[in-house]
């Protein structure tokens, strides 16, 4: 039962990096002595220690003949950093329990070999299912070598999200709106089309809260972006996605700016060919959020991952008030899209649903 206290508390600590260790997995690490906590750490940035290496630090010399709960396989590579599993041997750790193994295939199962190989005692598999639940991101990651997809929209109780003459601000309340912009804060990049652009002109940052601002990836097909729109010029990372047919003299005024061009597709931007250049780019996680036709292509080309579906208790109506989600929708019911693992929760008067999408 202390095993599992103890991994809980690794895991909890994991998150205290949420959002910053990308391309990397978030880790959290406890050292276990005589039965009490004798030192913690966490992955915090890649490139910086890992989370073994901080609680290694913190136990000095007390971690010899410890024990260490880590919430993933302590690597044995030299990476941005060198191998965690060398540093517990010299430690002199006695055993490792870890939650599960790295699939990254430079670890995947040789640090756990470099550990037994030194006469440490290892156990996998405590709370793997958590573990891979904190880890989703990197794991899809690096299983295929695509972005994590998290889709997020507000609506009305009758779906719509602007009455019929565009009006949009606010439909959800202020404490939707700053947990929106935590999403923001926690992902790599921001997805929306073209037609958000137009309609809008939004900068596409986090506020409300502190944190860091996502890159800005735009749906364009023609590159319709207007060259005065505020993610052209504000200094932040924007890339554009566009089909082959745009000109390059076109693609230069951009890139003058700053702007990344990325071209995939003939006729429309090619999204899963899109999230797979991002992928190589390692931007691993991905908010999309709007607009309505966007969401539909996104959700029909199975690339959406978990839905954050806010509904506010207002009623628009209006034929030509758009919905979350537009497009030619799924013509049979049998075709829609169900989601799985379903939690709701209240942020004051509004509900959250949110949930992963069934496959």
């Amino acid at each position: 039962m202390n095993d599992e206290i103890f991994m809980r508390e690794a895991l909890r600590i994991a998150q205290n990096a949420m959002g910053r260790t990308s391309p990397n997995p978030l880790v959290g690490a406890v050292i276990v002595k005589d039965g009490k906590i004798i030192a913690e750490g966490w992955h915090k940035q890649a490139g910086t220690p890992h989370a073994e290496i901080n609680a290694l630090k913190m136990a000095g010399e007390s971690a010899k003949n410890a024990t260490l709960y880590v919430t993933l396989e302590p690597c044995s590579h030299f990476g941005r950093t060198p191998p965690c599993a060398k540093s517990i041997i010299e430690a002199g750790i006695k055993k490792v329990v870890a939650a599960m193994q790295d699939p990254n295939p430079k670890v995947a199962g040789k640090g756990f070999e470099m550990l037994k190989n030194a006469g440490i005692e290892v156990e996998v598999g405590l709370l793997e299912a958590e573990s891979r639940r904190l880890n989703e991101v990197f794991l899809k990651w690096i299983e295929k070598d695509l972005p994590f997809v998290t889709m997020k929209f507000a609506s009305s109780l009758d779906g719509k999200i602007c009455t019929a003459s565009g009006e949009s601000q606010w439909i959800s309340g202020e404490k939707s709106r700053k947990f929106t912009h935590y999403l923001r804060d926690i992902n790599d990049a921001i997805l929306v089309g073209v037609g958000t652009i137009l309609a809008d002109n939004p900068s596409l940052t986090t506020r409300f809260i502190e944190g860091k601002n996502p890159i800005r990836v735009i749906a364009d097909s023609k590159l319709r972006t207007p060259l005065d729109s505020k993610v052209v010029n504000d200094g932040e990372k924007t890339i554009i996605a566009v089909t082959e047919g745009v000109s390059n003299e076109k693609i230069k005024k951009f890139e003058a700016c700053g702007v990344e061009i990325i071209k995939c597709g003939v006729e429309r931007v090619d999204l899963k060919m899109l999230l797979k250049k991002l992928a190589e780019r390692e931007i691993i996680s991905i908010l999309v959020e709007g607009g309505g036709k966007i969401h539909f292509s996104m959700l029909k080309s199975g690339l959406v991952d978990k839905i954050y579906a806010f509904i506010a208790p207002k009623i628009i109506g209006g034929a030509k008030a758009l919905t979350s989600v537009e497009g030619e929708g799924f013509l049979k019911l049998s075709e829609a899209i169900s989601l799985k693992n379903i939690e709701i929760e209240r942020f004051d008067e509004d509900i959250l649903i949110k949930g992963y999408v069934k496959f």
